[in-house]
């Protein structure tokens, strides 16, 4: 073997380590969910036991006599990120929030399939089990595609449906915007990789995307997204339900007949307003609104704004239909 060879093959091998080493040095283990509940769980905080072996985490607030509304978060979030709007309605409204299987502090076996099917039945399941009668429902990003679908499922259940920068109409191939971790979570080997790496500068700059004002990537923010994906479980079925989803129709919303509120940031690098406008008018009768430089998370970006719109969408449900006068 010639000098040039063996210093070839020890280049490659000292490349090969230093891979291993860095891979070693990025690996992130779970975190216990009870190091995670001390941390995140608050006094509102409940846990109810759903079938499955699911263990879900839900806050109920606001006035527990008023009319009630469900909120459901979007991917990698968690029921967090409602509490602008928890503020600001819940003076009139009792309003429910929880973690999605995979999410936050609700704990999922390793076999759960997480689809927006699965995840609507979880969500209505907490409903019945809390006799809410028929309830407002809001979903944001992916939490939308479970709140469409909840409608879908069970129209007898849901008086109002409000989606907030919601998935569902096709997204142009054009927009670039995706921060990475979303085009590795696309590839089967990155999201090998990611199973054990520390995600924390990808989920920084997810945020900083989504939130568009680089002052509410707060490090407490990215903490909590980058602690509650490690807790035990979350990263298998969040990584293994990846891919397969297909972008529905417009024809699928055409059924929808319940009265409908759609928000959308223009800002949103995620789910380009295009999309939301597009969403809107598959929706008969649907309302939109879209908000001018804001991103992907309106209740967090302009709660103040985004609230009062809910809020007179809530008001209108409650107002009898010119017919019934």
């Amino acid at each position: 073997m010639n000098l040039a060879l063996k210093i070839a093959l020890w280049s490659v091998a000292g490349v090969m380590l230093v891979g291993v080493v860095g891979c070693m040095a990025l690996q992130r283990p779970d975190i216990p969910y009870t190091v995670l509940e001390a941390k995140y769980a608050n006094s509102a905080s409940r846990f109810m036991d759903l079938p499955g072996g699911l263990h879900v985490h839900y806050r109920d607030q606001g006035d527990p006599n008023g009319p009630p509304v469900v909120m459901i978060h979007g991917f990698a979030a968690s029921l967090d990120a409602w509490e602008p709007w928890v503020k600001r309605l819940g003076d009139h409204y009792r309003i429910i929030t929880l973690d999605l299987p995979a999410h936050g502090l609700t704990r999922a076996p390793s076999t759960y399939a997480m689809s927006l099917d699965n995840n609507a039945e979880v969500v209505d399941a907490l409903a019945q089990r809390l006799k809410l009668g028929r309830y407002v429902v809001v979903g944001n990003s992916m939490g939308g595609g479970v709140a469409w679908t909840l409608v879908l499922r069970h129209p007898d259940h849901i008086r109002g449906l409000v989606l907030v920068d919601s998935i569902g109409a096709p997204i142009p191939s054009e927009n670039q915007g995706s921060p990475v971790i979303f085009k590795i979570l696309a590839n089967p080997l990155g999201r090998a990789v990611l199973r054990n790496i520390d995600t924390r500068p990808l989920a920084e700059q997810g945020l900083k995307a989504a939130y568009v004002d680089p002052k509410l990537v707060t490090p407490a923010l990215v903490d909590r997204y980058v602690d509650q994906s490690r807790a035990p479980g979350h990263r298998d079925i969040i990584l293994n339900s990846q891919g397969g989803q297909r972008t529905p129709s417009p024809e699928i919303f055409r059924a929808i007949h319940t009265p409908t509120l759609v928000l959308h940031g223009e800002a949103d690098a995620l789910i380009p307003v295009a999309s939301g406008r597009a969403l809107a008018a598959s929706i008969p009768g649907a309302k939109l609104i879209t908000y001018p430089g804001v991103g992907h998370v309106p209740m967090e970006q302009v709660p103040d704004r985004s609230a009062a719109d809910v809020r007179a969408f809530l008001t209108s449900l409650d107002q009898p239909h010119p017919a019934e006068r």
